[in-house]
């Protein structure tokens, strides 16, 4: 039984990582995202894999793995957190050098890992945001790679499409805060063609599950 304080997302948001928690006590607004194929429980209610509320004043139950996320609805406002986060977080482009991200107003906090588990932090600032459709994810060549997405301030959704072409566009999933969209990839790990975009702007969380036999960069050795 461990509750892990993760300080990736300081110092605007508490997340921490629950593994084998019989119960979380949540006090004020909190995101909840399960982790785990078992299913955590809420007032009798499952929240059951890949998914994820916001909770207030009642306990959590039957955490095997799950994040949460705390002190996201704590600020004045949307704008002023987002000019904060602008001031202490790099652009995405600088970080990755990806040439989709080149002049897109969007940010990234550091990257942690738990075991198998990475999650970083986004600011998208722009409106829209054209961050660029992708489909792969190169640092990690063993099939199987999973990713999924969960909104923590502002609006934003997630967009799928045919071909490398908004024009082909065929799902789109609207995320409120403590909304986590429904996995894209198949059994093989294998993606569409898709990106987020912003209604305002915004900070989500990206969560990365590396299949068996898979390390991310830097930890290999």
């Amino acid at each position: 039984m461990t509750i892990e304080i993760l300080d990736f997302a300081e110092p605007f948001f508490t997340v921490r990582f629950l593994t084998d928690e019989a119960i979380y006590q949540a006090g004020s607004k909190t995101i909840v995202l399960n982790i785990h194929e078992d299913p955590l429980l809420i007032q009798g209610q499952r929240l059951a894999h890949l998914q994820s509320v916001i909770v207030r004043e009642t306990p959590v139950r039957n955490l095997k793995r799950a994040i949460v996320v705390e002190r996201f609805a704590d600020h004045g406002s949307d704008a002023e957190l987002c000019a904060n986060v602008r001031e202490h977080w790099p652009s995405a482009f600088e970080v990755r050098q990806e040439e989709r991200l080149r002049g897109v107003e969007h940010y990234m906090s550091s990257k942690t890992y738990v075991g198998n588990i990475g999650m970083t932090m986004y600011h998208s600032a722009s409106v829209p945001l054209k961050v660029g459709l992708h489909k792969d994810h190169a640092f990690c060549p063993v099939p199987g790679f999973r990713e999924v997405h969960t909104q923590i301030v502002g609006v934003g959704m997630m967009q799928q499409c045919m071909e490398r072409d908004v024009e082909t566009l065929y799902l789109e999933e609207c995320m409120a805060p403590g909304t986590t969209h429904r996995p894209m990839y198949d059994a093989d790990g294998n993606y569409p063609w898709h990106q987020y975009e912003t209604i305002t702007e915004s900070i989500f969380m990206a969560l990365e599950i590396l299949p068996e036999g898979a390390k991310f960069p830097g930890q290999e050795g």
